[in-house]
């Protein structure tokens, strides 16, 4: 079992920048390929991030590919998604997640295949 923490969420202008943490606790987090979702008011969950155990795999939503990178440090049991040049349609309350896997490059980007979540933390980004 897994227990996952975000931190990092706040207020930004449009085209700043935020950068959100992950920690891990439980053993084996890197037995774990980890996620970022997020949820907009009156919207379903979406993807917007992922990464393979071993870190060398990445995979981002269209919408904020080339803006977010995803990474992690297994040393310290933690995950992170650097957000730049962000905009109004990137406010919402972001997830981290965290689903159990065999391979150490596979990338998941489906919401049932990840079966930990943490409690979310809120971004909003002011035009």
């Amino acid at each position: 079992q897994v227990q996952l923490v975000e931190s990092g969420g706040g207020l930004v202008q449009a085209g700043g920048s935020l950068s959100l943490s992950c920690a891990a606790s439980g053993r084996s987090f890197s037995r774990y390929v980890m996620g970022w979702f997020r949820q907009a008011p009156g919207k379903e969950r979406e993807f917007v991030a992922a990464i393979s155990r071993s870190g060398g795999n990445t995979a981002y939503a269209d919408s904020v590919k080339g803006r977010f990178t995803i990474s992690r440090d297994n040393s310290k049991n933690t995950v992170f998604l650097q957000m730049n040049s962000l905009k109004p349609e990137d406010t919402a309350v972001y997830y981290c997640t965290a689903s159990r896997h065999i391979s150490t490059v596979v990338v998941v980007t489906t919401l049932h295949e990840y079966d930990h979540w943490g409690q979310g933390t809120q971004v909003t980004v002011s035009s």
